[in-house]
């Protein structure tokens, strides 16, 4: 197998700007739908749903997707894709694994199985108009993905016929081997073979165990050809429909990449090489009837953590190199705890033709995100040159089905993971090209010093410079093990990490800070603090120069400290010269609904608190409410962001507060009568962050006013653990405005 054309180059260029050059139109963000939306009257709306594989049907109005949890398949009205709505659920009698749709009719793959070692399963049709099976047929084994040829003749199901993983570590073979088993329509959408498929051995063709293929993805293309992954075995196999014969098979080869993070350290650190890694790719889509892309995922021997566009003979015609790392890296969006193993995990890929465009979609399932790429031509020609787009949030957490309406403009993700203890759920979120109601992403890095992006996430608290209100600071917390403060340049869209600077003591790296809060002094240094937990880590405030060294710092008083439960500090905010600092939620000694405000005096040393009251948690999912953040406003003056710790349609409250410390000073610490806040509701921003369409995030994290009076916020994205991993950074417009008549 020899390798055509160039490599993708691994310096992202572009990857901070919405679109490219080519300009290429970009897509937004329509709308999100909670697949528990969908579930049957009377399921309990935490019983756990999967949208994992989805397919279009009706002219492009409907959507259906497999739910493996329900053994169901579920439709989605998308007349309105603005506005999805639950068109309910059809079950299948087993775990569907994959659908596709011709007409009114859905096949659907549906695995059967008792053990590894007997699978089965069959390819349910079902009638989308009237909501019931209408055939079953038997595909002897275990299917996974399945596909329909463009002109509507052939079905063709992947029989992976898996391998039990907890058996000899997973190590292949393990029988039954897997193949590709192939029904023929007829001109009513009935499978004329229904009772004997085609079947084709895919036996004795790999290297790594030939004796035991695991065929993953299938995709067919207008000359009735299929391509086969088999991902455990790292081959590609082209079979000729028509006659049930291969036509060729290859290995899918190795990749080599540079820069990129191989540990997991809580770092985010681009400076590795990996090489000859196996691809062992899942999905594949043809971009024509002579090319095909890839989704090098990995299973337990490889994964580039990239895409590759093969010809039909098996030359490799691209390769996406560290790209998809990059691309994730510079959103915010990168999974450091996945560092280790496969990183950004390809595993969904699609294309699909806007226009003259040809684009393809490439589905990053561990970084909640999809790279669309431009199939690049001159003057007709083809040039195996994939430029970078866009990158699209998937709105969810584990995007694992993608399907394009290009007639409708639409792209629509399946996110699979559903965990209502974490705080989200699967869901389906729709893009439309040329859509500009929600531009994403809305913060981004740049490339650092050594050519990189800058690694940033889990933004916990923000600050304005002083003088220049085109620059902003952020801090990022305990998720990552060493602190940065960030510069942000907000004259950019998005919004730009434009440099960072680690947090240092003697010219090393403080270890165990847990940074919630962050302002800039008037002479250039910053006072962050580090919020505490009991027996863990002590709670501090402290000063740091421009340079990121610690200069100062300064412990909460034993009487504070010892008072302290899971939740400590949360926030910084430099009146004069006295620093206010939030308590997320109430101490020991403080009453039922309320949570402290300290104060410290940085000329006296004297230190003091207020009492502010909580909000009533409004969810109905019920939760707990508390601060966030704390912001001068000037005059005695200070902004506070309330939330609750719920998030998607559950979210309640997530709101800034003003309060007065001029009319209300603080206590001294030995005072019985601790001073009541008296706050004004400033801005609900509940409605700023449900307007990007997306899963609605529970931390409302950073809050601050720029040197015009601009007002931004900034959401928490955990560091992409257990969350979609989405930052939204906000312009509030000017704090003025909210000032008024209050």
């Amino acid at each position: 197998m020899k390798t055509l054309g160039k490599s993708a180059s691994l310096a992202v260029v572009a990857m901070c700007l919405t679109t490219s050059a080519l300009a290429v139109e970009p897509f937004g963000r329509l709308s999100t739908f909670p697949i528990y939306q969908n579930l049957p009257k009377g399921k309990d709306k935490a019983t756990e749903t999967v949208a994992e594989i989805v397919s279009s049907a009706m002219n492009g109005t409907m959507l259906v997707y497999t739910d493996s949890e329900l053994e169901a398949i579920g439709k989605v009205n998308i007349f309105d894709p603005a506005h999805p709505k639950p068109a309910g659920v059809v079950m299948v009698g087993g775990e569907p694994t994959s659908v596709t749709v011709k007409g009114n009719y859905a096949y659907v793959g549906v695995n059967t199985s008792k053990s590894f070692v007997k699978p089965s399963g069959y390819m349910a049709i079902v009638d989308l108009v009237n909501n019931k099976i209408v055939s079953k047929c038997d595909v002897s084994g275990q299917p996974d993905s399945v596909a329909l040829s463009p002109n509507g003749k052939f079905l063709a199901v992947a029989i992976e016929n898996e391998r039990d993983e907890d058996l000899n570590d997973g190590v292949l073979p393990q029988a039954p081997a897997g193949h590709l088993a192939t029904f023929i329509l007829d001109d009513k959408g009935m499978l004329s073979n229904c009772k004997q498929a085609k079947i084709t051995d895919l036996t004795g063709l790999a290297k790594v165990a030939p004796s035991d293929p695991e065929p993953e993805f299938v995709s067919i293309n207008g000359l009735n050809q299929a391509v086969v992954t088999l991902q455990e075995n790292n081959h590609i196999v082209i079979v000729d429909l028509e006659n049930n014969t291969i036509q060729a098979h290859y290995s899918a080869g190795t990749s080599s990449i540079t820069g990129v993070d191989n540990t997991k350290d809580k770092t985010i650190s681009l400076v590795e090489s990996l090489t000859n890694l196996k691809r062992e790719p899942d999905a594949v889509s043809w971009l024509d009837n002579d090319r095909f892309v890839i989704a090098n995922e990995g299973d337990y021997e490889g994964g580039s953590r990239g895409f590759t566009v093969f010809s039909k003979a098996g030359d490799v015609l691209f390769d996406s190199g560290a790209q998809t790392e990059r691309l994730a890296v510079s959103m915010g969006h990168y999974p450091e705890k996945r560092s280790h193993k496969k990183g950004t995990e390809p595993e969904g890929v699609t294309v699909g033709t806007f226009g003259t465009d040809r684009l393809v979609f490439v589905g990053l399932e561990r970084a909640n995100l999809i790279g669309v790429y431009y199939d690049v031509k001159t003057e007709s020609e083809l040039n195996n040159r994939f430029d970078f787009v866009q990158g699209l949030p998937s709105g969810g957490v584990g995007p694992e089905g993608l399907v394009t309406i290009p007639e409708r403009g639409l792209l629509v993700i399946a996110n699979e993971k559903d965990d209502i203890k974490d705080g989200y759920r699967s869901n389906i979120t729709i893009y439309k090209q040329g859509d500009k109601t929600v531009s994403l992403p809305q913060i981004v890095s740049v490339d650092g010093a050594n050519g990189t992006p800058i690694g940033w996430g889990a933004l916990s608290g923000l600050a304005a410079n002083p003088s220049d209100p085109t620059i902003l600071y952020a801090v990022n917390d305990s998720f990552y093990s060493k602190a940065d403060i960030f510069t942000i340049d907000v004259s950019a869209q998005p919004a730009r990490i434009v440099a960072s600077r680690r947090i240092t003591k003697d010219g090393v790296a403080v270890e165990n800070l847990d940074l919630e809060g962050i302002v800039a002094a008037p002479d250039g240094s910053f006072w962050v603090v580090s919020e505490g937990k009991p027996e863990k880590r002590e709670s501090k405030i402290l000063h740091i120069l421009p340079t990121g060294q610690v200069v100062r710092e300064i412990a909460l008083p034993v009487e504070l400290e010892n008072q302290m439960k899971k939740h400590g500090l949360e926030g910084i905010a430099l009146e004069g010269n006295t620093l206010y600092i939030a308590v997320q939620r109430a101490w020991k000694d403080d009453k039922k609904g309320y949570a402290k405000i300290i104060s410290y005096n940085l000329k006296s040393g004297a230190w003091g608190v207020n009492a502010y009251r909580l909000d009533e948690p409004e969810s109905a999912a019920g939760g707990w409410v508390g601060l966030s953040e704390i912001v001068s406003l000037g005059d005695g003056d200070l902004a506070i962001v309330e939330r609750d710790n719920k998030g998607g349609p559950d979210a309640a409250i997530k709101r800034i507060y003003r309060v007065s410390v001029r009319h209300t000073a603080a206590a001294p610490l030995e005072s019985k009568e601790i001073p009541v806040l008296r706050k004004t509701l400033m801005r609900d921003v509940l409605s700023d962050l449900q307007q990007a369409k997306g899963w609605t995030p529970d931390k409302l994290e950073g809050l601050t006013v720029s040197a015009d009076g601009t007002l931004y916020a900034v959401t928490d994205n955990d560091g992409v653990d257990d969350s979609t991993g989405e930052t939204l950074f906000l312009n509030l417009g000017p704090v003025n405005s909210l000032l008024v008549n209050q």
